[in-house]
């Protein structure tokens, strides 16, 4: 018997070789064609026509920047324009498309690109909140109806995922990103790249559009949470903390990446041969095209890097930098830079090369008016399907902060206060950063609220607005609200406080709204505050006087909806946050990865040691908080070994029950600790989570796996790789309330 079974192991083996040997073969082969087909359009090309396939130019569409240019259809015309940007719809895009295939030289088609972050026409929560919803499928649907809606409107590119990470609350792009952690920012980088180029990278499919792996790098960690400013950290944190989701979002396929708009180590991104070259080619083996930021080559001469714009183009060509965003650097000097021996020919052959390879594998060759169908456009767009979608993806992003005395659910037919200008804004639903979302077929908060409760039960008063000092409405509101059984206040931000350009001094909630709830809170009846933001707020004083708050986010064109349902009861919140909320500015940035010191809070000194004089050292809401309508028990963890050795794997289990009143969902989290390491250690890191669901007194047993592989980090030689030691490990609702355990790495 066992001389069969290692028989029949060889067999096995030698199929498998097979198998392999033939998958390389054939992608091989499928590789070669694409390279043939690829220099069969290169041979043809004049140096104008190659440098015309390096610039992307702006249409008449949204623009971030500088205006568009000049007699851009004539350059369509020439060959001196490869790409746009900002131009959608079928008919927008068919007519440009139409110019460069039937009235240039070489009829080479045109590559659209849009920033489609978070939906395209039907728009889901900001990246941030769907982040919140520690749903990893949910992420790639919502990413998929993006997809499917844009390339129905002639949009074959988007500039997403946006994979920074960031600590930094003040900074306005973290509506826009996965949160703070490394581990949980790679899966939903991943995941978005899966759901905008499907999971096989199928990109001829006209249902999948290309990704853009954004900005890399680093840029998520600007100096006093300012956009475009400078960046600093030392290479052991980038490569550790920073890189994980631009990594997985390349290897799940994403074949752009934009560069970012801040320096690192001294040198723009935009720039930088290590990160574009060194880094991202030779180590991580990206094969795409890099595209910079908007007008991020122009930039480098106010970083002080340059002394003009020729020089600039010159350093962003020979770090790698493939196609020139809205800058017109490359279309005005690189011909003579070639021509004078500046820049080698092949380094232009090269660049178009990959972008040429892209287009090919989006079909546009064999038909480059395949996302140009306006009968697809017509029956996709805002589809029956794509609604229902971003209904559930809202509801799942948001997250139950509160909930004194089970004030939450609401109960039909209570009477209900209603109160706050967000209660009645459909536009800051949609958050920033909206692609083409509109308004005209959504209901607001109030809308719903009436829907589903009866116009009878719902009283509205706005209060005050968003922002300024205007008082007036104040007494309008208490009115109000001594004739409901409870108050309901939609607080929050401005939808355009959040996104590109849109850091704050402050993350209080802004104008009077926090003064008009102090004045609710004088009533003595039930407050609910439902949160509407794009960025970790300091909630300490709405905290003291809410009795439920509610974390919304900007939810999308069904937002109005999912807050509803949430409110009632219909949908029991489940998500967890994925930044950590301060009880003020001051504690910014505040993390929970963060180190330990030589004199950490616990010591029993009471003076000297790491902490504040006027406020606690923990946050207001850690990460991976997040309450439900029902409770969860946790037991005691277990483990398959209390020795991991270099090559095994450690089995962790630990039962989790629901012993509430009401079905839930729980996201199980498990964290590690390396405690003693040739450098300093965090003292937590996720490295595990899932999402179960338990009905009425059920119980689950969650099972992860712990891998050495998981356990590596940038060594103080900078190798990279594991060190043996004594770790703990922790199970538990949210990085804070934990159950925990201990083993070895041997």
């Amino acid at each position: 018997m066992h001389s069969k079974s290692i028989v029949m192991k060889k067999y096995f083996l030698i199929l498998l070789s097979i198998i392999l040997l033939f998958s390389c073969s054939k992608k091989s082969n499928v590789d070669q064609q694409l390279n043939n087909k690829v220099d069969s359009v290169l041979g043809l090309m004049t140096l104008d026509e190659k440098i015309g396939q390096m610039v992307l130019y702006a249409s008449d569409g949204d623009i971030t920047g500088s205006s568009i240019k000049s007699g851009l259809l004539d350059e369509i015309r020439k060959g001196n324009c490869g790409n746009i940007l900002n131009a959608y719809t079928t008919a927008h895009t068919r007519k440009l498309q139409k110019i460069a295939v039937e009235e240039s030289r070489l009829h080479i088609p045109l590559l659209f690109g849009y920033d489609v972050i978070h939906g395209y026409k039907t728009i889901f929560p900001i990246s941030l909140g769907e982040s919140c919803s520690w749903d990893l499928d949910a992420v790639e649907k919502s990413a998929r109806v993006a997809a499917i809606e844009a390339a129905a409107s002639g949009v074959n590119w988007t500039f997403a995922p946006m994979c920074d990470i960031s600590v930094e609350p003040r900074w306005g792009r973290v509506s826009e990103g996965a949160g703070e952690d490394p581990f949980l920012g790679a899966k939903i980088a991943a995941a978005r790249v899966h759901g905008f180029q499907g999971r096989d990278n199928n990109l001829a499919d006209t249902s999948t559009i290309l990704a853009c792996v954004k900005h890399f790098a680093a840029y998520g960690a600007p100096q006093a949470g300012r956009d475009y400013n400078t960046v600093d950290m030392s290479r052991r944190v980038f490569l550790d903390t920073y890189l994980p989701p631009y990594k997985a979002a390349i290897e799940a396929g994403a074949l752009s990446v934009m560069t970012s708009f801040n320096e690192l180590d001294g040198v723009p991104a935009t720039a930088n041969k290590y990160l574009l070259s060194d880094l991202l080619r030779s180590e991580l083996g990206f094969k795409g095209l890099v595209v910079t930021d908007y007008t991020s080559i122009n930039e480098m001469v106010n970083h002080g890097v340059v002394a003009n714009e020729a020089e600039a183009g010159l350093l962003a060509v020979k770090a790698g930098v493939d196609m020139d965003m809205q800058g017109e650097v490359y279309f005005k000097y690189l011909k003579k830079q070639v021509e004078d021996g500046l820049v080698a020919p092949k380094m232009i052959d090269d660049a178009v090369r990959r972008i040429l390879g892209v287009k090919f594998l989006l079909g546009l060759f064999d038909d480059p008016y395949r996302y140009c169908n306006e009968a697809r456009e017509k029956k996709l767009i805002y589809a029956p399907e794509h609604l229902e979608a971003a209904l559930d993806v809202a509801k799942k992003s948001m997250v139950l902060l509160k909930n004194k005395s089970q004030v939450l659910p609401l109960k039909k037919g209570e009477k209900i206060a209603l109160i706050g200008k967000l209660a009645t804004s459909k536009r800051d639903l949609l958050g920033s950063w909206k692609a083409v979302g509109d308004t005209i077929n959504m209901n607001s908060i109030l809308d719903e609220f009436k829907i589903f409760n009866g116009d009878a039960n719902v009283i509205y008063a706005e209060g005050c607005k968003k922002m300024g000092d205007d008082r007036s409405g104040f007494a309008a509101a208490l009115a109000a609200s001594r004739r409901a059984d409870k108050i309901v206040m939609v607080i929050g931000e401005d939808s355009e406080w959040s996104g590109e350009a849109a850091s704050r001094t402050s993350i209080q909630v802004p104008g009077v709204q926090t003064e008009l709830l102090e004045k609710l809170k004088t009533l003595n009846k039930p407050i609910v505050v439902v949160l509407m933001n794009g960025r970790p707020l300091d909630l300490t004083k709405e905290n003291e006087l809410a009795d439920a708050m509610l974390e919304s986010w900007f939810p999308g064109t069904m937002g109005g909806k999912a807050i509803t349902h949430v409110l009632f009861g219909e949908y029991n919140p489940s998500g967890k946050l994925t930044m950590t909320f301060p009880r003020n500015l001051g504690q910014v940035p505040i993390f929970y990865y963060q180190k330990n010191t030589g004199r950490p809070i616990y010591l029993p000194n009471p003076k000297y040691k790491s902490r504040y004089i006027d406020c606690p050292n923990d946050p207001l809401f850690p990460f991976g908080f997040g309450l439900s309508y029902t409770t969860f028990a946790y037991s005691d963890i277990k483990l398959s070994t209390n020795e991991l050795t270099e090559k095994g794997e450690l089995k962790v289990s630990v039962n989790v029950t629901n012993t509430g009143g009401i079905a839930g969902d729980e996201v199980v989290q498990c964290y590690v600790r390396d405690l003693v390491g040739s450098i300093t250690r965090p003292v937590k890191e996720l490295k595990g989570f899932q999402k179960i669901s338990l009905n009425i007194g059920e119980s689950k047993v969650v099972n992860f796996t712990i891998k050495p592989e998981m356990l590596a980090f940038h060594r103080a030689d900078m190798s990279y790789g594991t060190e043996p030691g004594d770790y703990k490990l922790f199970v538990g609702g949210n990085s804070r309330d934990v159950k925990e355990t201990s083993f070895k790495l041997k």
